[in-house]
């Protein structure tokens, strides 16, 4: 027997339920061969043969009845043989694109080896051979062809409650620049990581591409390129679409959140500025970003044994991850009690010309980040050696997408400054990583303390082993989603995403004292962490919508937010009741 308030939100193709004792089960809406082809319902031979029999599968699966661990062993097997890391993700999004709880289960097993698979650093190459290895349609695609219908295009998803959105406009994805309709493969995997690290139902996410065209004339050029051929929209036309868009959402989805992703620097910041109070949103690359390296920086502080206040920070790139790094630091340095003066002759940043400070012309936002040119009066430059130098700079951060920059000499040159120089060369994919950490740690006979954006092996230096963290946005953003969505936030605060920062620096600390970041196997636990303490500062900020919550002590909101973590796991399935609701 189940209840009204027992049933979940409805999709187009399956009821959720419970049974007199609370269990969980499915209801399909569709049967037979149809069922087998919806990835959300699909288990493959995990099917009973009661549930073969029940909803029109009799005949058409494969006799043996398997268990999904034995599933996730098989594909693992499968998985292995694969070759090319290309290859192994679309091995991977193939699967996910026929049975999507096998496939969590699958990552869920092996999440330390395949992230670099379906995230970074493979996931540039795959958004490069997007329209080449595109099979499935996921997600939603709006395009100048169809921005106009925007909700009607909602309303064909066939998913009635989704709470997270990773939307793209493609324009500047990782450090390979515009990529046009390609972008869609950053929104799947980012939301591939919402669900195996961040506990969010694979029914709760939607990925979107604004393909709003492309200034690569070869994309234009190509006849085999899926996205709309004419050039990007720009100005009042390009402010027009977005809104077209997210009205739409709000309308379709008014509780779910937007994660703005990959938008090249200028328009990052004006679509956060103007969406994030209409609409609970954030954007990874300034903020995730952001967060994720503040508290690595943390965490190396505190292995030296000393405070952010002490140190001196210079930041090569000024970009949207650049930016969103110098602002974390700078909230960082403010926590510890320092005025703005102090912040300005500590914190200094770099774009391609140089050290930025208040007498140069730049966009607008980056008057915010430049040093004051009184500060640099008698500096021999403001190139980034000289800026090292002159600044006697303790931690150097690298988001400039440039490969090689943080050359020798400039590594030795912190070195002098400090016995144990703080150097993280973040940018991605590998080729664009300022410096590789094997360098940066002989140039220091083993010293610095090195985090990474990529994933890199450890390093092994005269007889010690160096572990080299990898500051991944994905200790961030899932966590920060998902308490969001637990809180029913009406806005994501700059207050919430500095606490994440601050969440994962704890965690770290607690699990792995000795480390920068903890193993990238421990995602979901990290993600816990983040978002009980995103869902306290939700509440403290007064933006938390959802009933309850502030009467709950710390021990138990974590035992709720673990209870709310989606896990893979196959759902028994009934045969729908003659009641049951019809599409």
């Amino acid at each position: 027997m189940t209840t009204t308030e027992d049933r979940l939100p409805l999709t187009t193709h399956y009821d959720v339920r419970r049974d007199a004792q609370g269990h969980r089960y499915l209801e399909p809406l569709v049967q037979g061969f149809d069922l087998t082809r919806i990835p959300l319902l699909n288990k493959g031979t995990a099917f009973t043969h009661e549930e073969r029999g029940a909803l029109g599968l009799d005949g058409l699966i494969a006799p043996q009845v398997d268990t999904l661990e034995t599933l996730v062993g098989r594909l693992y097997r499968d998985y292995v043989k694969v070759q090319e890391p290309l290859d192994k993700h679309v091995f991977l999004r193939n699967l996910q694109d026929r049975n999507e709880v096998l496939f969590y289960a699958l990552l869920a097993a092996h999440v330390e080896e395949m992230l670099p698979i379906v995230y970074t650093p493979t996931v540039g190459l795959a958004v490069q051979k997007f329209s080449q290895i595109y099979r499935v349609p996921r997600g939603l695609m709006l395009s100048t062809d169809n921005i106009g219908r925007a909700g009607q295009a909602l309303a064909n998803v066939p998913l009635n409650d989704v709470r997270i959105i990773v939307a793209t406009d493609s324009s500047a994805i990782l450090g390979i620049g515009d990529q046009g309709f390609g972008g869609m493969g950053i929104s799947i995997g980012k939301l591939s990581l919402y669900v195996v690290a961040g506990g969010v139902g694979p029914d709760k996410t939607l990925p979107v591409e604004l393909d709003v065209g492309t200034g690569r004339q070869d994309l234009l050029d190509d006849p085999d390129y899926l996205g709309v051929h004419h050039q990007r929209l720009t100005g009042d036309e390009y402010l027009a679409f977005v809104d077209r868009f997210v009205e739409a959402t709000r309308q379709r989805y008014p509780k779910a959140i937007i994660q703005w992703e990959d938008f090249s620097k200028d328009t990052a910041f004006r679509v956060l500025e103007r969406y994030r109070k209409v609409v609970p949103s954030f954007n990874d690359d300034i903020q995730g970003t952001g967060a994720v390296t503040l508290a690595g920086v943390l965490r190396a502080c505190a292995v030296k044994g000393e405070r952010l206040a002490e140190q001196v920070i210079v930041i090569h790139g000024a970009g949207a991850g650049g930016a969103g790094v110098a602002t974390a630091i700078r909230e960082g340095l403010k926590r510890e009690g320092l005025d703005a003066d102090e912040i300005a002759r500590r914190v200094f940043v770099l774009d391609s010309r140089g050290l930025l400070t208040d007498d140069r012309q730049m966009e607008d936002y980056k008057q915010s980040l430049a040093t004051p040119k009184a500060v640099t009066d008698g500096w021999a430059g403001t190139d980034l050696l000289n800026v090292v130098r002159e600044a006697k700079a303790t931690v150097l951060l690298g988001l400039s997408g440039q490969g090689g920059i943080f050359s020798e000499d400039v590594v030795k040159a912190i070195h002098q400054n400090t016995a144990q120089p703080i150097v993280f060369p973040l940018s991605n994919p590998t080729a664009n990583c300022e410096a590789l950490p094997e360098d940066v740690l002989r140039w220091t006979g083993g010293a610095a303390l090195v985090a990474t954006g990529s994933p890199f092996a450890p390093v092994e230096l005269n007889g010690q082993t160096h572990a080299i963290g990898q500051g991944n946005n994905a200790f961030i953003f899932p966590g920060l989603g998902f308490g969001a969505i637990l809180a029913g936030a009406r806005e994501i605060t700059d207050e919430m995403v500095l606490e994440a920062a601050y969440a994962l620096a704890d965690y770290t600390a607690r699990t792995h004292p000795g480390r920068l970041y903890p193993p990238v196997g421990e995602l979901p636990e990290a993600s816990v962490e983040v978002a009980v303490r995103v869902i306290q500062q939700a509440l403290r900020d007064g933006v938390a919508q959802e009933q309850g919550l502030d009467d709950l002590d710390e021990a138990t909101l974590t035992d709720l937010v673990r209870a709310k973590f989606w896990v893979p796991k196959y759902l028994p399935f009934r045969a729908p009741r003659p009641d049951s609701r019809q599409n």
